[in-house]
């Protein structure tokens, strides 16, 4: 179920805070996690001490990187289309239209689970304006006992489960499709790409290199997120998604990123997998069999 809160660029952590307790805990009671970007009111040592104190688990997704949370980026579109569709013309009445798209959206069917996401969470669909035209729709009131309800909402449960899990099976097979996984330990050394997006200082220019390295692998935090040991001037989040970095073979000397491939007329979503398939082996300090 998604909630569009009206808030402001100018807002701190208090305020998010505050909004969250009201339109979000009031409702559905303490989270176990959120997961969110790293934007700097996420950050705030407010927002990580209160949610610490409250058992809550914060969850960072990585830069350029729509597997951690892309739900909500496709919600964001959603959110999009749909006032765009309502306010057409008079773009100032975003505000008000906001709770009708809300509904909207909460009442519609997914494509994923194959239910709206009022269904799931109540076991129902509220009524519309047309559902009252002619006389209630008596399919509302179909539970006469709570046992009944229960397990009705256990089944709808169980089956939004298998819809969500089939659908996920299907993407992460396309998106999977053609890519080898890599996979670093803590001291490795590994070439890290330069997204313009998350560098505009570096790739100012298009001579300028798309990557940089060597850097050391300081941490892994799973599969497909590395913590590097990253210099201070670069001013960014030292995790790395595994897509932007690949392995420092020490033995070839010329290899320099400006001459991968990639670059002649490239782009970044596919310097990822260019990058990895260029290298095949692995360098450490303490490796004497390289010596």
């Amino acid at each position: 179920m998604a909630h569009f809160i009206l808030c402001k660029k100018v807002d701190d952590a208090i305020h998010i805070a505050d909004l969250f307790f009201k339109e979000v805990v009031r409702l559905h009671g303490l989270l176990k996690s959120i997961v969110s970007d790293r934007d700097t009111k996420f950050l705030s040592h407010f927002w990580r001490t209160l949610w610490s104190k409250l058992g809550t688990k914060l969850l960072f997704s990585t830069t350029c990187h729509p597997q951690t949370d892309g739900q909500t980026e496709e919600v964001n579109r959603t959110l999009s289309s749909l006032l765009r569709v309502v306010i057409k013309k008079n773009i100032k009445s975003w505000e008000q239209c906001l709770p009708h798209v809300e509904f909207a959206y909460n009442r519609a069917v997914h494509s994923a689970t194959h239910y709206s996401p009022f269904e799931i969470v109540y076991g129902l669909n509220p009524l519309t304006p047309l559902d009252l035209l002619p006389l209630p729709n008596n399919s509302n009131f179909q539970h006469k006992d709570g046992k009944s309800k229960a397990e009705y909402v256990w089944k709808l449960h169980e089956k939004v489960k298998a819809n969500i899990e089939k659908k996920v099976e299907s993407y992460v097979k396309q998106a999977n499709k053609g890519r080898k996984k890599v996979v670093f330990e803590p001291g490795d050394w590994v070439w890290v790409h330069l997204r313009k997006e998350r560098f505009p200082a570096q790739r100012k220019s298009k001579f300028q290199q798309r990557g940089n390295g060597p850097f050391q692998v300081l941490s892994k935090i799973n599969d497909n997120a590395y913590k590097i040991d990253l210099p201070g001037e670069y001013g960014v989040s030292a995790t790395f998604n595994v897509v932007d970095l690949s392995i420092f073979d020490a033995g070839d000397e010329d290899y320099n990123l400006r001459t991968n491939s990639s670059e002649k007329g490239g782009n970044d979503e596919d310097i990822g997998g260019d990058m990895t398939k260029a290298m095949t082996r692995s360098w450490r300090p303490n490796d004497k069999s390289k010596s």
